[in-house]
């Protein structure tokens, strides 16, 4: 059984599925439910009408209800992660978490449904009269051999596809790496040895999916904890086992490893030894995915053989064999032709595209993650890397052809790249290139200054942020009291984060100048500049990021925006030929909308309308968007008139003059804007193209109104607002900011200072 995570870790992870609604997950109505006609629609008696038609016809279920994108995620909690036997209820955190991860990467609709028996006929039995109400089954955290049993069972039994992640998940993103390790250097399956360390779900479903794509049984040598499984072998044995011994005078994983071209490690740390590493055959391929921690480590293997190609289940190391990049888009291909099964043919499709995908040249917001260096198929990108937007139209496609193919699916696809381009709209950018950005920040990390370090929300976050790889943290406050906060909430891993009071400070006196040299003809004298470098905590960390000594600030937290702003602009300049403005990030469930300017122009002119559509339409590039400006009013296209509305007006007309390259329309209202039937009905001239996601408002009042009644009474999550247009980085979050939302702003504070 692994250890808990480390302590901060652990409660952080506690607060965070505490806090709000407790869980990851709700159910939300995608239908109105607002008046009596709507409930008399979804319920009595109105829903008799789709009842009777599926009664009528069962395939209608598929188009009335949702069972064509709903999937069950079950356990019974035998083998969760790798912390062994917790128990059905013990179990559900990870089943609610593999939930959002169907719903983020490939828009299905799960329920974790945890069932308390570790008996096999109950588990059957209840899962196969629950079919009727799901469109698929994804088995989870179930102990062998009793996986095996259930799943071949239920496979057997119901008409919809059965899939155990832990086994076929993993078989299916090692063999994509296999394809293209073999690809790199010259060889075929059928003329390989392998050695597969590891005689549990996932090893054994690794070397059946291996043998279905071309490798010799006899060529195959599986070793469990007490050597080589060969013919005869009595001890530790079982039906799976025996189906893959072989004629051999091998007893023990050292002499299997004589002369191997390949090794699949689902074992333990330290199962490898570099000796067993140099007997391996020339260019040896190397899967040591054990976790959290490999077979034997990447830098242990490259110091006895440099020709090797190395993949491990770590996102630290190049090539991470990662569930993600398989199970969502298998489900969203079969669910999409309503398959019965999942078969060998989907697998191996699923692997194929995979390993094409990493052949091909990489999209500019994948390569911004790696250090600036575009990755280049070859021994250390043999994998695609879990947040590629290609990935949902890349995969279920190859998934949905070999079901039709294969004979398995009940509705074929017609059209595959109509069906590419509803695959490509079902998911929102906006989280994959955040996360993108996350990691560009982690391949080249930066300073980032905490201003108020002192409060125990900001510590807890800096600690997260060092974990997270993002840079170096630095705390403004008393240090005495920082620790003695740190102490008592059981802070761990501090030992980097840098930690300051200016009062102290050796070099202050540089600060003082600096600022003294800004403000000395604003009223201020010097001893007056010393006073505000000793005690503002803003104005400190600011002068620390204007002298070069950090990258960025993060700050908000105790002071409300306007008064932090003021502090803030009494150090840091606009940048040249640039309005500052905040542009808040709504993300909501089928869409994400950039609002601006939220926090400083009071009542923009046209001129300003103008700058603040250029440089918030940037900003949703950024994040993956193509924008789609629409600088609002109250009215549409001059109805009604009135001179509130004469800016946007002019600023179109300004815009008009330019040669602009993203689309703009102005002035229309929120409602036009957003509804593109709408706009088709009554405006059919619109220059947009569909809704728009840039929304430019017409004053503060309405813009600050508006972004913060978004989360309260819609179901959307607000990012920022972003602080945009200093010629320094510099993130000034709300009052009510998690530690989460406090660690996103201060790496894309970091993220801005690499710009």
């Amino acid at each position: 059984m692994n250890d808990k995570p480390d302590l901060s870790q652990y409660e952080e992870a506690l607060r965070y599925h505490a806090q709000g609604k407790p869980g990851k997950l709700e159910i939300v109505a995608t239908k109105s439910v607002a008046t009596q006609q709507d409930l008399s629609l979804a319920y009595s008696p109105g829903v008799a009408g789709p009842c009777l038609a599926i009664a009528d016809d069962p395939e209608c279920v598929y188009d009335y209800t949702t069972k064509g994108n709903r999937v069950a995620v079950i356990s019974n909690g035998t083998a969760v992660l790798g912390l062994g036997n917790l128990g059905a209820l013990g179990s559900k955190p990870v089943m609610e978490g593999k939930a959002v991860l169907f719903k983020r990467f490939a828009d299905i609709d799960c329920f974790d449904l945890e069932l308390d028996t570790e008996n096999v006929d109950e588990f059957v039995n209840c899962v196969r009269l629950m079919g009727p109400s799901f469109g698929g089954i994804n088995l989870e955290d179930i102990k062998a051999p009793e996986c095996f049993i259930i799943e071949q069972r239920l496979r057997e039994e119901m008409d919809i596809p059965v899939f155990h992640d832990d086994q076929h998940g993993t078989a299916i993103i090692c063999a994509a790496g296999i394809i293209n390790a073999l690809d790199l250097t010259g060889r075929t399956l059928k003329d390989c040895k392998v050695v597969v360390n590891g005689a549990g779900a996932a090893a054994i479903a690794c070397l059946e999916l291996i043998k279905a794509m071309g490798l010799p049984n006899e060529n195959a040598i599986l070793c469990d904890t007490k050597g080589v499984i060969f013919k005869g072998r009595e001890d530790g044995m079982n039906q799976w086992k025996s189906a893959h011994a072989v004629t051999t005078d091998l007893r023990s994983l050292e002499e299997a490893m004589v002369g191997a071209d390949i090794f699949l490690g689902l074992s333990v740390k330290g199962a490898v030894s570099k000796e067993m590493v140099q007997t391996m055959a020339d260019k040896p391929i190397i899967f040591a995915m054990a976790n959290p921690d490999p077979e034997i480590r990447p830098e242990e293997i490259a110091e006895v053989r440099k020709d090797a190609i190395v993949a491990t289940g770590r996102s630290d190391f190049p090539n991470q064999v990662n569930n993600v990049l398989g199970f969502p888009y298998i489900f969203r291909g079969a669910l999409d032709v309503r398959a019965t099964t999942i078969n060998e043919e989907m697998k191996i499709a699923a692997a194929e595209a995979l390993a094409e995908l990493a052949r091909e040249d990489v999209p500019d917001e994948v390569a911004a993650a790696y250090k600036g260096k575009r990755p280049i198929y070859g021994p250390e990108y043999i994998i695609p890397v879990p947040f590629d937007p290609r990935l949902i139209s890349h995969v279920p496609t190859a998934v949905a052809k070999a079901a039709m193919d294969s004979g398995v699916a009940r509705r074929p696809i017609i059209d595959e790249q109509a069906y590419r381009n509803v695959l490509r709209a079902r998911l929102d950018p906006t989280a994959g290139s955040l996360q993108l950005i996350l990691d560009e920040v982690r391949a080249a990390p930066r300073r980032v200054v905490f201003a108020e370090g002192e409060e125990e929300k900001v510590i807890r976050a800096a600690v997260e942020f060092l974990k997270a790889g993002y840079g170096i943290p630095v705390l403004i406050g008393r240090e005495d009291e920082i620790r003695k906060i740190m102490a008592e909430i059981g802070i761990e891993g501090s030992e980097n984060i840098e930690i300051y009071n200016a009062r102290e400070m050796e070099h202050r006196e540089k600060y003082y100048n600096f600022l003294y040299e800004r403000l000395q003809r604003k009223g201020y004298l010097r001893r007056d500049c010393a006073r505000l470098v000793n005690r503002d905590r803003n104005i400190f960390a600011a002068c620390m990021v204007a002298m070069g000594d950090a990258d960025a600030v993060l700050t908000g937290v105790t002071r409300r925006f306007s008064v932090a702003f003021k502090e803030i602009q009494k150090v840091i300049d606009p940048k040249p030929d640039q309005l500052v403005i905040g542009v808040s990030v709504i993300v909501g469930r089928d869409r994400t909308v950039f609002m601006a300017d939220t926090t400083v122009t009071t009542l923009p002119t046209a001129e300003e309308l103008v700058t603040i559509s250029k440089e918030t339409a940037e900003v949703a590039r950024r994040l993956g968007h193509e924008p789609r400006v629409a600088l609002l009013s109250y009215s549409n296209f001059g109805n009604p008139k009135h001179y509130t509305a004469d800016s946007v007006r002019e600023a179109v007309e300004m815009m008009d003059r330019e040669e602009l390259d993203f689309e703009y329309e102005g002035d229309i209202s929120a409602d036009v804007a957003l509804d593109p039937d709408l706009m088709a009905s009554f405006y059919p001239f619109c220059r947009l193209s569909g809704p728009a996601n840039v929304l430019v408002m017409p004053g503060l009042h309405s813009a600050n109104i508006a972004s913060k009644l978004m989360p309260v009474l819609g179901e959307s999550k607000v990012i920022g607002p972003l602080l945009v247009g200093l010629s320094k980085p510099v993130q000034i979050v709300p009052i009510g900011a998690t530690v989460s939302d406090l660690v996103n702003m201060a790496a894309l504070a970091a993220h801005e200072a690499g710009q």
